[in-house]
């Protein structure tokens, strides 16, 4: 057999290739219970209302001004639908109904306003996504209660390496990204973060040494770039999901950086085989008091021949968008932290420290007169310390001054920013321009922010 009729093989074992269906339901429920939680902590802490209630003015993505707040009653009562469909995803119930709901009241909501982005809230997206196209809820669900008919015991196999291949992207471009100077030679930002943890009992001391941080940021380098290709061997794969507790959980205890790390250590579970996922249905069925069957019969999920021609185009452009996305930064001159120009989207976790402030005046053309605006009139607190340090979130704020003195009875104001931005330690720079009028400059797709000043050694 040549190598190239012995790939063809392979790739098509990767995609249609009986497997038991245990590790999708498992997988079913951990996403369920996991957002679950996480949707009833965010409403808990009032960030429903922080985020999406109180703000006067919104930080939309490109190409979605469209999305907005529904206001305090609809977007309490989205949260409540998202809540709601977390249950049934879990319990797999109405599945396909329940999990295309929360996709999009969740994507909607990420959609609101970019301050609030985070990575794992675009992974949410995603897995939500890729849980829509495949038949989670044909065995241990309640769909299989309401409809015998429905149940299945095998599924193809690229119904669980869609999930796989998933993960091991965003581990593997988690640790591409932080093959960097600032990461391994600079340690930055681990050396001003493991300080602040200098309280913790037993091991707050050793988070001051400076070595300490070089050992987390290249294990972290390490852990990310590999720990993928560990998970799919099956001689590793038990010692790769300890490294993987470990790893999050310190990462979750050190940064409090919310439910990511519970969300990873759940999802990650898929790499184990049936066996495993099987032992861990019939532990929740005693624990359920369900009685568990004595003999099941196999029987093999089949899709019609159109079902696969289009599940196949839809995962081959997802799959290749997530192979461009991370690289689309190579479109754009300058520093990639400095001008986060293709930042977001690209799996780049906990890279750097940055901060800043920025000062906005308003000019009437007509008499010359000129005025610092009081950004607090106009947004949170929060979002203010968002919006200072990214160009995009600068460029829309001066458009919506522009808009607002306008309002006023000043034809064509001139607005201009004067921002200060700190990166990994570097010391405060003038970021923007202040001589460019921004409220004239436009936001492109791919053309690069003029009006962003270069980031230099030393400072300006």
């Amino acid at each position: 057999m040549t190598n190239r009729k012995l790939a063809k093989n392979t790739f098509r074992d990767w995609l249609i290739t009986p497997t038991h269906i245990a590790p999708l339901v498992i997988l079913r429920i951990a996403f369920g219970v996991i957002m679950l939680f996480s949707t009833i902590r965010f409403m808990m802490r009032g960030w429903v209302s922080e985020f999406y209630i109180k703000p006067r003015f919104h930080f939309t993505f490109y190409g979605f001004d469209w999305v907005k707040p529904l206001g305090e009653k609809g977007m309490y009562a989205l949260f409540a639908l998202m809540a709601v469909c977390t249950v049934l995803i879990a319990a797999g119930l109405l599945y396909r109904l329940a999990t295309a709901l929360f996709f999009l009241s969740f994507t909607y909501v990420e959609l609101i306003d970019k301050t609030t982005y985070l990575n794992h809230y675009y992974f949410v997206s995603i897995m939500a996504l890729l849980l829509i196209t495949v038949p989670a809820n044909r065995y241990f669900a309640l769909d299989i209660w309401l409809k015998p008919r429905l149940r299945v015991t095998h599924i193809p196999s690229w119904c669980l390496n869609i999930f796989k291949l998933q993960l091991v992207l965003v581990y593997f471009f988690a640790g591409l990204s932080k093959i960097s100077y600032d990461w391994l030679i600079a340690a930055e930002p681990l050396r001003i973060w493991l300080p602040a943890n200098s309280h913790l009992w037993l091991i707050g001391g050793l988070l001051t040494r400076l070595w300490v941080a070089y050992v987390f940021s290249w294990f972290g380098m390490l852990f990310d770039l590999l720990i993928g290709f560990f998970l799919l061997h099956n001689r590793y794969r038990k010692w790769a999901y300890v490294l993987v507790l470990i790893f999050h959980l310190s990462t979750g205890w050190f940064f409090k950086i919310g439910m990511f790390p519970y969300i990873m250590i759940a999802v990650t579970l898929v790499f184990f085989s049936a066996k495993t996922h099987l032992h861990i249905i019939c532990w929740l069925r005693k624990m359920l008091l369900i009685r568990s069957k004595q003999a099941e019969k196999d029987v093999i999920y089949h899709q019609s021949v159109w079902h696969n021609r289009i599940a196949g185009a839809f995962f081959t452009v997802h799959f290749l968008l997530q192979l461009i996305l991370p690289f689309r930064y190579l479109l754009y001159p300058g520093k990639l932290y400095w001008t986060e120009e293709g930042y977001r989207f690209s799996w780049r976790v906990m890279l750097m420290e940055k901060g800043g402030t920025a000062f906005f005046h308003v000019k009437d053309p007509a008499t010359g007169k000129s005025a610092e605006v009081i950004n607090a009139q106009y947004l949170t607190e929060f979002q203010e310390n968002m919006m200072a340090t990214q160009p995009d979130m600068i460029l829309q704020y001066a458009h919506f001054l522009a808009a607002e003195y306008q309002k006023k009875g000043i034809a064509n104001p001139i607005v201009t920013a004067e921002s200060y931005v700190t990166l990994n330690g570097s010391g405060s720079r003038l970021y923007i321009d202040t001589t460019i009028n921004l409220a004239k400059e436009q936001e492109t797709l791919f053309g690069h922010k003029r009006w962003i000043r270069p980031f230099n050694k030393k400072k300006q």
